[in-house]
């Protein structure tokens, strides 16, 4: 099984390095940062400018994962074979988006909370297809992401290759 470590370095080496397309929603990015995530975690009571974007070190990237993607939303609890799907997921749509997706194949109130009762179903679920319906879930999802704003579709074969990266 991979460590968080491991599950961090393949997230990063998906995001590659810094980017500012006028067309991504998530503004200026580096290493899968974007700048109201690194002007949240550097508290700086605003987002990041596109030169502090561009200055992110993969140390400071990987610890925004560990605290953001890992720690906060309790996906180091989950499952070590789910662990991989889940944070990858919440890097691309955030932590409550990938909760609520786990939620929703799992039948389980979707609520964001990685709660008792989502901790429950995946106990009697078979995780090959957890994996699976997880994945057509976040296909779906981005699917409606460009099906609501057409200039989104740059990006669809990008999301969908990684999301299928992991079946």
């Amino acid at each position: 099984m991979k460590t968080i470590d491991d599950v961090i370095s393949d997230v990063l080496a998906m995001e590659g390095g810094y980017v500012d397309d006028p067309l991504d929603r998530g503004g200026a990015t580096n290493r899968g940062v974007t700048a109201a995530t690194l002007g949240e975690y550097r508290e700086l009571g605003r987002p990041a400018t596109p030169a502090e974007v561009k200055t992110l070190t993969e140390t400071e990237a990987r610890a925004i994962y560990l605290q953001r993607y890992v720690k906060a939303p309790a996906f180091d609890t989950l499952p070590p074979w789910l662990i991989p799907v889940v944070v990858d997921d919440a890097v691309l749509s955030g932590p409550k988006s990938a909760v609520t997706t786990l939620q929703r194949i799992l039948g389980v109130p979707e609520d964001g909370v990685l709660g008792p009762k989502t901790r429950q179903a995946l106990t009697v679920k078979d995780p090959a297809a957890v994996i699976r319906d997880y994945t057509k879930a976040r296909a779906l999802r981005y699917a409606r992401i460009v099906q609501m704003n057409p200039s989104q579709g740059r990006f669809l074969v990008g999301w969908l290759t990684r999301a299928l990266s992991f079946i």
